[in-house]
């Protein structure tokens, strides 16, 4: 469980953010969600609950380490302070480990307020090398004044004249109408943006270009030998990372050849859990150590028996609810069979619970085949998506759905009546932007909807001109912000400006 949620929050722990300054263009930069990862990926695996299999005491004590560790991480992020906690870790046995005295445990003491000390902190207690921390610009050190921590501003008075223009939270939170400003790099033109980093991505593209040719070549390799149908990454990490998946994968399946027959004419997915997808992947978590994807294989054919029973338990749920459509989310991470079946179950307990009771609204239409509804963990969202779905999740009350149904039946089939008309739009777009903008990669954030996207191909392919001499061959990837990752790929936002 905690190794599960530290794989998961190992990326949410700053995000590729920067703080801006609304008043002289200050900005400074904190570690990226992949610099993060890649400083603290030695420290996981030294410290892995999997390593300590036959210690359970201990194991137990890294699982709760973790698990604190990751949500003062996250309160670091969120600028909250956190008052000095010391967490106690055992390292990984060297050799052959007979009894539990041999052990070896080190005490963390985290005090600090900011990330990167934070995180050098972990690593030198471990006696891990923190070359990769020290190599990255830090983050410019001041200290705010006292007088701007307050979160409300009286804006009918004229501004201070002797605010902190360093003070991050003053900036970044009080919003000064009065003063002209320098816009936000969020809202800086495209080209502009494109003249001062391309230079910069395309040698960061350069840089990786080997680890691709590589990664290509054990994809390639693995497929043949193992009969793939298929073998991707997607676990939000860097190319590097995946080849080291690579790398692990076939030691693995060099060490057990006769395992790894279960795998024959399938698509392998390095990802952020372990299981298999609704759609019959097999997802091997990338940062669990290889032993753990081992004995997932082995047990391969139990997991599979879960993809027999799905649909049916799909089936009585769209019996309940007046036949309605129950498909899979069109956007979404990928959804593990075992967890979904659970979620099945508990939704269709509960809506026929509720209709014994009390029966559904006179005024729905005698068949909700028409709709489509999407069921989802305890933590999803009760909404309708851009696509026109009803989203639930699993621990929605049945009265709540119920209600929720009845306000959004036509607007859920206004929009699912627009994607079906529209769908192939995209597709169309997206293929014409590669070929005339002569791109390497072309690729969006799950959060940007189709219409988003097509708008934002439909700008690219009327500025190609302008941009063309930019983006040749450049990895681009549509999100929310500007920025250039470690291996050279272009994020910018859909609704950029030229």
């Amino acid at each position: 469980m905690a190794t599960e949620i530290f794989c998961r929050r190992v990326k949410q722990w700053l995000k590729p953010d920067v703080w801006t300054s609304r008043h002289v263009g200050v900005a400074c930069r904190y570690l990226t969600s992949g610099e993060v990862s890649a400083a603290l990926r030695p420290f996981y695996f030294t410290v892995h609950p999997d390593l300590f299999g036959q210690f359970p005491q201990e194991r137990a004590v890294n699982e709760n380490s973790l698990k604190t560790l990751s949500s003062i991480l996250e309160s670091l992020q969120e600028n909250k302070p956190q008052r000095p906690t010391t967490l106690r870790f055992y390292l990984k046995p060297q050799g052959v480990v007979i009894n539990r005295e041999s052990l070896k445990s080190v005490n963390i003491s985290l005090v600090k307020q900011d990330i990167r000390e934070t995180v050098t902190v972990i690593l030198t207690s471990c006696n891990l090398p923190t070359t990769y921390v020290d190599n990255i610009a830090p983050t410019p050190s001041y200290k705010p004044e006292p007088s701007f921590r307050s979160k409300v501003y009286n804006y009918t008075q004229e501004p201070s004249t002797n605010y902190n223009e360093h003070d991050y939270t003053y900036n970044s939170r009080i919003k000064r109408p009065e003063r002209k400003t320098k816009p936000p790099k969020e809202f800086q033109s495209l080209r502009n943006w494109l003249e001062d980093n391309e230079s910069e991505a395309r040698k960061k593209l350069a840089a990786v270009a080997p680890v691709r040719e590589e990664v290509a070549k054990l994809q390639e390799s693995l497929c043949q030998r193992l009969g793939l149908a298929e073998l991707t990454c997607d676990c939000g990490w860097n190319i590097a990372h995946f080849r080291g998946c690579l790398q692990s994968f076939q030691s693995l399946a060099s060490q057990h050849p006769d395992q790894m027959a279960a795998l024959k004419g399938r698509s392998l997915v390095f990802s952020n859990d372990t299981g298999v997808s609704m759609k019959g992947q097999v997802l091997l978590n990338s940062g669990e150590v290889r032993q753990h994807w081992l004995d997932f294989i082995k047990n391969l054919h139990k997991e599979e028996e879960v993809l027999l029973t799905v649909p049916a338990f799909e089936k009585a749920t769209s019996r309940v609810l007046k036949d309605i459509r129950v498909v899979r989310r069109k956007f979404q991470p990928k959804t593990m069979a075992k967890e979904y079946e659970k979620n099945l179950r508990r939704l269709t307990t509960s809506l026929s619970d509720y209709q014994g009771r009390r029966g559904y609204p006179k005024h729905w239409p005698e068949s909700l085949a028409n709709y489509e509804l999407v069921v989802e963990t305890e933590a999803g969202p009760l909404m309708v998506s851009p696509t026109g779905q009803f989203i639930v999740p699993a621990s929605c009350p049945s009265f709540l759905l119920v209600t929720f149904i009845s306000e959004n039946l036509d607007n859920a089939a206004k929009l699912l009546h627009h994607y079906r008309a529209h769908k192939h739009i995209e597709k169309e777009l997206h293929q014409q932007c590669v070929s005339e903008l002569q791109l390497a990669a072309l690729l969006k954030d799950d959060s940007v909807t189709p219409d988003l996207m097509t708008a934002c191909l439909r700008r690219l392919l009327d500025h190609r001109q302008h941009l063309a001499v930019h983006l040749r061959q450049a990895r681009l990837h549509i999100t929310n912000y500007y920025s250039v990752m470690s291996d050279g790929q272009m994020c910018i936002p859909w609704n950029f400006k030229l």
